[in-house]
């Protein structure tokens, strides 16, 4: 037997569906890398988000993430390490190609750390896990046990969508083999990932 009803679990479901396709870090980023350096690398990030999001979920069921809702200085330094990480990405990214080292020959762990790093520095992540999927919880029922099938549940889908944005923007790859195309690409996206973090900053501020 299920620890929560159908409805609920479907009505749960469609919020994070919405939520997911909503534009933010981890979209962008994720075209970004699948763009210039292939599913591959888009697939290991894809992971490491995951994760991130089930980590994230693990130590909110257990008080964590509220603890760093109602300290200010928490929230606050976690809010600016992400933003802080995020243009160092766009950064990167906007300089790539000038290295020795090709981006393709980067092991697929460093794409797998930083889209797990990326998510545990995403305050958003952790208010998401404290304020919206508590409103799901039947009180008539194991709470823990509905946490983990309602964060199991979220985090499928949001890998399924970052899946799929993999997908399309690794269509684009083949394209981008010349340089001059490639060099454009990896700019353009550079500077929505910065402007992305610029908006992370804005809307996580209290």
């Amino acid at each position: 037997m299920l620890p929560l009803s159908t409805a609920t679990l479907l009505s749960f479901a469609l919020a994070a569906l919405l939520i997911e396709l909503t534009p933010g870090p981890n979209m962008t980023y994720l075209a970004l890398v699948s763009a210039n350096d292939g599913r591959r690398a888009g697939f290991a990030t894809v992971a490491g988000i995951a994760l991130g999001l089930a980590v994230i979920g693990g130590i909110a069921a257990f008080g964590v993430a509220e603890l760093i809702q109602a300290s200010r200085l928490l929230y606050e330094g976690l809010r600016w390490a992400g933003t802080l990480f995020l243009l160092y990405l766009a950064w990167e990214g906007w300089t790539a190609g000038t290295d020795v080292v090709s981006a393709k020959s980067v092991p697929d762990g460093k794409y797998f750390r930083r889209g797990l790093v990326t998510n545990l520095l995403n305050p958003k992540a952790a208010i998401f896990y404290i304020a919206v999927l508590p409103t799901f919880i039947e009180a008539d029922r194991p709470a823990l046990a509905q946490t983990a099938l309602l964060t199991t549940i979220y985090v499928a889908i949001a890998t399924a969508i970052h899946a799929i944005i993999v997908i399309l923007a690794g269509t684009l790859e083949p394209f981008l083999n010349d340089p001059r195309r490639e060099s454009i690409a990896r700019k353009v996206l550079s500077a929505m990932l910065a402007l992305v973090a610029i908006w992370f900053a804005w809307s996580t501020a209290r």
